[in-house]
């Protein structure tokens, strides 16, 4: 059973991912906190397996608390879920300890899944806010390219196809097609291969 404590500042969120999360055959809500402060408190006393933090509280930022959860509550694994999804924020969490990053548009289905995920030890971003991070990182070498044909290089080097990169932006696979020769020919590649290559040597993908 993953037992969760839910840190948010507002009441009527924090019982209603209580309630979703409750449904769940092997996820068990042992505690809440509505401060930074509470969060650390209620986490030391409960030891929970994941802590479900927002980062925007009263008095004290949940930055602020990450490194001590990590400290003081070993255990425990912190998932960040915040109403900010920006790829700074993100970078922050990760920087502090979290080992999750979920904006709060995100599903009950994907909230379930991270959780799982990192109480199973691994980390977990939401994959939108995870493409924009590592093509931040890459920004210099991908100069060449244009805001869309950086967009379809991101979602090319996650793996999806030209067909699922077409419905996801709204456009044709033929256009796809066109804007992935063009990235070929911008970046001086000429094969997949050479692009997942590309991808790894500057950073757009982790090796």
């Amino acid at each position: 059973m993953i037992s969760v404590v839910i840190c948010d500042d507002h009441a009527l969120l924090r019982a209603g991912l209580c309630s979703r999360l409750e449904r769940e055959p092997d996820i068990s809500v042992i505690g809440e906190a509505a401060t930074a402060e509470q969060a650390l408190t209620t986490s030391r006393a409960l030891q929970p397996d994941v802590v479900l933090l927002d980062l925007l509280m009263p008095r004290q930022s949940g930055y602020e608390v990450i490194p001590d959860l990590v400290l003081r509550v070993p255990g425990a694994r912190v998932l960040v879920l915040s109403a900010q999804a920006t790829p700074s924020w993100v970078r922050r969490a990760l920087s502090a300890g979290a080992a999750g990053y979920l904006p709060k548009r995100a599903s009950d289905v994907e909230l379930v899944a991270a959780i799982r995920q990192v109480a199973g030890g691994a980390g977990y971003v939401d994959p939108d806010l995870g493409a924009k991070l590592v093509v931040d990182a890459a920004l210099p070498a991908l100069a060449p390219l244009s805001d869309r044909e950086r967009d379809i290089l991101q979602l090319l080097v996650l793996g999806y196809t030209n067909q699922e990169i077409a419905g996801r932006l709204f456009i044709s696979v033929r256009t796809v097609d066109t804007h992935r020769a063009h990235i070929m020919q911008k970046l001086s590649l000429d094969t997949r291969a050479e692009l997942v290559m590309f991808a790894l040597a500057n950073g757009v993908i982790g090796q």
